[in-house]
């Protein structure tokens, strides 16, 4: 069964969302929490394999919650409850690893799929979020040119770039792989030349247009 946390300050919305996946075997509801920082415990002594934590909460939001939790706890997956509201939110919350994006009227066939796929290690951004993320970005940064992945990214480069979008530095994927940081860094160059971008973020980005991670 798939471990899950439930944080959202509305009763309404956490009932409804336990309800949906209670319907499934598939999913034990490990814990709910009604502010940020009960979530934050809750993932410490309950450890879920997913996290559905709203976006504002009391005490610590969503993305608090999550800033803090990925370096504890990076085996936990987090699914971001939103509106979509602010551009700015959303690319913090992909640029400190957050999985996926749902929307609080969720169906029950989004809803298990998306904690499914987080579950399994995968990511789960929709492409609405993508476009509001690049728009973000443009906005505060100049254009960046791009390539059309001429070469294929190999399996060991797309494990590095979901590590890099989880927000682990060099020095931790290659602690994590038992790896030498140089290593890492090269893997890492390579990845930036195969998607055409400059840096890190923007990997993140255009790995998520194509739908490479």
């Amino acid at each position: 069964m798939i471990r899950v946390l439930i944080a959202d300050d509305h009763n309404l919305v956490r009932q409804g969302i336990r309800t949906l996946l209670e319907i499934s075997r598939d999913f034990e509801i490990v814990g709910e929490a009604t502010d940020g920082e009960q979530a934050l415990a809750l993932i410490s002594t309950a450890r879920p394999q997913v996290a559905l934590l709203d976006v504002r909460m009391p005490k610590l939001s969503g993305l608090d919650v999550l800033r803090a939790a990925r370096s504890r706890f990076p085996d936990v997956g987090v699914i971001l409850l939103t509106t979509f509201d602010e551009d700015a939110v959303v690319l913090e919350a992909v640029r400190l690893g957050a999985r996926g994006f749902l929307l609080k009227d969720v169906s029950l066939e989004q809803l298990e799929t998306a904690v499914r796929t987080v579950a399994a290690g995968e990511s789960l951004i929709r492409p609405a979020v993508t476009e509001r993320v690049l728009r973000g970005l443009e906005k505060e940064t100049t254009k960046f040119e791009s390539a059309d992945l001429p070469d294929a990214l190999t399996p060991r480069e797309r494990e590095v770039l979901r590590l890099i979008a989880a927000g682990f530095s060099n020095r931790e994927i290659a602690e994590a792989s038992g790896t030498a940081e140089g290593t890492v860094k090269n893997q890492t160059s390579s990845i930036l030349s195969k998607l055409g971008v400059r840096d890190r973020t923007r990997a993140v980005l255009k790995a998520l247009e194509l739908g490479v991670i």
